[in-house]
């Protein structure tokens, strides 16, 4: 099964009821409350089905006390016998939900955290390709979707075929068989109208769903990117794009109402003939004497008692059938294996000394596009390797091969001779510290964005990290300091104060190996001078890896590769580049002239 993208759902899709299966699991870690669920609900229609045999008695002997002696002390009796019965189908009904509430609330629970895991464990290539507003949406409806089938299948249908089957066999008993006949008739017609509109509106309300995610991953990708659409003064473009896609929506959810409306009133047509057949036999009997009034009132009862939870049937299986695709769609999400997995019983890296290798490295992101191309070199322990070369070169799919986002599709990457692909992703990052390009922070306080890098860490340890990038100036001048809300996506901060952020997360994590992403590339000339001193500071003792742009942040490194179409075209230090004349030194001859105008500028 795999998990279908709102353009390519298809609108015919029948749901797998096999998914009702998958959900035992979560049944299974609460047997008993299931078990005594299932005895109140038996209970409970116990109580149901005897309420209108009390009441036969109730009008049988009134109707019998016109022409003799009444007893008060009888009908008394009888009354109270038929209102125990009401409150016990209510209470054992209402206990069977309580008891059973602990099981649907945790399976919500359950499934939410497996969700939330699973995307964690994705490769970067899905959450490139994701649409957040859509992905909510699925989420919320298959979790909403599972506490449904749990609560209904169980407590509805199940109860309401049991009903049936009791009411049947009491008719059966008491009167002859064409009540059961018609009954049983008038169900099954029932049952099949319902099933057969219902599997014709199904597609309606996929595409209303389709439509919703669609409507809202627009909503949500354009408030995202809310300074670019000012920038372009773009706001009724937007609007416009998102009242298209409403459209849509709103042209699904009217073909849903009117489809849902022709199913509400043919399932009223059919038990309200059903009623007028069942109550006509019952009336002749009682004007031939063959039954009493209290018989006709108890056939009475019991069809009103019958139709209406028939009448919710239709309903809850029309929510079932969604139910089952939103969770459908959910456990598809979830059978979705990631593209980059650890090992059978990978064990933890072991950084002894930090020596990191690329041993031959091939990599594309698409088959057609080769990005990486016998790419080969190593970072002696405690070393800078600098990585420079025009975009799209293959600079950054380094660092992202190296902490496993992606895996190679030919070579190995090693750190300490052991292949990264043989141990668990978990120490892998846990020993890899990255300050990327660019830098998002959480919508949460400066402090807990600052932790972020230790959630165990002290608070003194936070400040030291803080003072060695040169970030408690700007702290101490903000009015709320550490309290201060950074905003959506760090938004409130200048992209220089985000990246002072991101590099003192990292010496908070204080990893043994250092990927360092184009990190100075927001900061203005007088800041990354203060900033390339921490740097320096952080990389002493620690192998790093130097992802650059501006040829002037790696004058320092103990190596420097320059890339050329996914290939090391040079190597060697900063000043034996310059001396080889080749394309390093052209590069820097260009970022001199580019500087001399801006200074002049």
């Amino acid at each position: 099964m795999r998990a279908y993208a709102d353009s390519d759902y298809p609108a015919n899709h029948k749901p797998d009821w096999k998914v009702i299966a998958g959900l035992w699991p979560y049944l299974a870690e609460f047997r008993g409350r299931v078990a005594l669920s299932v005895a109140f609900l038996i209970l409970a229609k116990l109580a149901t089905v005897a309420t209108p045999v009390a009441l036969k008695y109730i009008v049988d002997y009134l109707d019998q006390g016109r022409e003799g002696e009444l007893l008060l002390w009888i009908p008394l009796v009888l009354v109270l016998a038929y209102g125990v019965l009401r409150f016990a189908s209510t209470l054992f009904s209402e206990l069977r939900d309580a008891v059973f509430a602990r099981v649907a609330e945790r399976a919500m629970r359950r499934v939410s955290l497996r969700v939330f895991r699973h995307l964690h464990n994705r490769e970067l290539a899905f959450h490139l390709d994701r649409k957040t507003g859509g992905l909510a949406r699925d989420i919320e409806r298959g979790t909403t979707g599972i506490s449904f089938l749990l609560r209904f299948t169980l407590f509805n249908i199940v109860p309401t075929l049991l009903e049936i089957l009791m009411v049947a066999g009491v008719l059966l008993a008491a009167f002859n068989a064409s009540y059961v006949f018609a009954i049983l008739i008038a169900v099954a017609v029932y049952i099949v109208f319902s099933i057969v509109v219902t599997e014709w509106r199904t597609r309606f309300v996929r595409e209303a769903n389709a439509r919703d995610n669609q409507s809202n991953s627009r909503a949500i990708d354009s408030l995202l990117n809310y300074e670019t659409v000012k920038y372009f003064n773009n706001e009724q473009f937007e609007a416009d794009l998102y009242d298209q896609d409403l459209e849509g929506w709103e042209q699904a959810r009217l073909k849903n109402r009117l489809s849902l409306a022709a199913l509400n009133t043919g399932q009223a047509f059919i038990i309200g003939v059903a009623m007028i057949v069942m109550m006509a036999m019952a009336v002749r009997e009682v004007a031939s004497g063959a039954i009493t009034l209290g018989d006709f009132t108890m056939i009475n009862a019991y069809l009103l008692q019958l139709f209406i939870p028939l009448n919710a049937l239709g309903f809850v299986y029309r929510e079932i059938r969604q139910s089952l695709v939103n969770v459908e769609r959910l456990f598809g999400l979830l059978d979705e294996k990631p593209a980059v997995a650890d090992a059978a019983e990978a064990p933890a890296l072991v950084v002894d000394k930090g020596e990191v290798g690329f041993h031959h490295v091939y990599f594309a992101y698409r088959a057609d596009r080769r990005i990486l191309q016998d790419v080969d070199f190593s970072i002696p322990a405690g070393h800078t390797l600098a990585i420079v070369g025009a975009s799209g070169a293959g600079k950054s799919t380094l660092a992202r091969l190296l902490f496993r986002f992606f895996d190679v599709d030919k070579g190995y990457i090693t750190i300490d001779g052991q292949d990264i692909r043989e141990v668990s992703q978990d120490s892998l990052r846990a020993a890899i510290g990255v300050v990327p390009q660019d830098t998002v922070l959480f919508n949460d306080t400066l402090y807990r964005n600052l932790a972020y890098g230790r959630p165990e860490a002290t608070e003194a340890e936070v400040h030291h990290a803080v003072r060695q990038a040169h970030l408690d100036d700007f702290i101490r001048s903000l009015p709320e300091g550490y309290d201060t809300k950074v905003g959506e996506r760090g938004l409130k901060l200048s992209g220089g104060e985000k990246q002072r952020v991101a590099i003192a997360r990292v010496l908070l994590k204080n990893p043994p190996l250092l990927i360092l992403d184009e990190a100075t590339s927001s900061l203005d000339s007088i800041s990354e001078q203060a900033i390339l001193g921490a740097l320096n500071e952080v990389s002493r003792q620690r192998t790093t890896l130097v992802i650059a742009h501006r040829l002037s942040t790696v004058r320092d490194a103990d190596t420097i590769l320059v890339m050329d179409h996914g290939q090391i075209v040079e190597s060697g230090g900063h000043g034996e580049l310059l001396a080889q004349n080749g394309y390093y030194a052209r590069l820097w001859l260009q970022q001199q002239h580019s500087d001399e105008e801006e200074e002049r500028t």
